[in-house]
């Protein structure tokens, strides 16, 4: 069982923020969610990206899903939302 970072509230809140999701451009991720909170766990334990638990996803993946946000709309979304 996964330790979720964020609550179901919480998710709800950004989901339909996160790019990847059904009716985006291009392909779709497989658990935006799972994403979410790998990149948080990071943030959270200050661990580098070698030490996520299998349980968040291979670190290389979400990883480079990371260092490629600045070139998606993700940010830009944020920036709207309160």
């Amino acid at each position: 069982m996964i330790r979720r970072e964020l609550t179901d509230k919480q998710w709800q809140r950004i989901e339909k923020l996160v790019p990847g999701k059904k009716g985006d451009k291009g392909r779709g991720g497989k658990d935006n969610r799972l994403f979410v909170d790998a990149v948080l766990w990071i943030l959270r334990t200050g661990a580098p990206w070698r030490d996520l638990p299998d349980e968040l996803g291979k670190e290389q993946r979400v990883h480079s899903l990371f260092t490629l946000g600045p070139q998606r709309p993700m940010g830009e979304s944020f920036q709207g939302s309160s």
